[in-house]
């Protein structure tokens, strides 16, 4: 299918709106289960929009970047949603991440 760029960036950045949208009211999903099962969690998201600010000149910190993934600043998302990972959890993630 062929579009031209500003409709493919609009379209782009309409489903990570809705990614980031589903990812706030999904605050029962711990990130440690996101990064066993895709690989990435909130703070990578927030990290890459860091990345491509930072590759465009653009100010931001990482603080802004996770408060604009999380909708709230992280620490408040941390006191009111993250939970302490169980062994099943950390077992998941050394088998998925070794190092981490």
């Amino acid at each position: 299918m062929a579009m031209d760029s500003t409709t493919r960036t609009e379209l782009e950045a309409a489903a990570f709106r809705r990614l980031l949208e589903h990812l706030r009211t999904r605050t029962d999903v711990q990130n440690i289960d996101l990064m066993n099962l895709a690989g990435f969690c909130r703070n990578c998201l927030s990290n890459w929009l860091k990345d491509a600010a930072d590759e465009k000149g653009t100010p931001m910190t990482k603080d802004d970047s996770r408060e604009a993934v999380y909708g709230m600043p992280y620490e408040e998302w941390k006191a009111k949603y993250q939970r302490e990972a169980s062994p099943a959890q950390m077992e998941a993630m050394k088998k998925s991440h070794p190092g981490h």
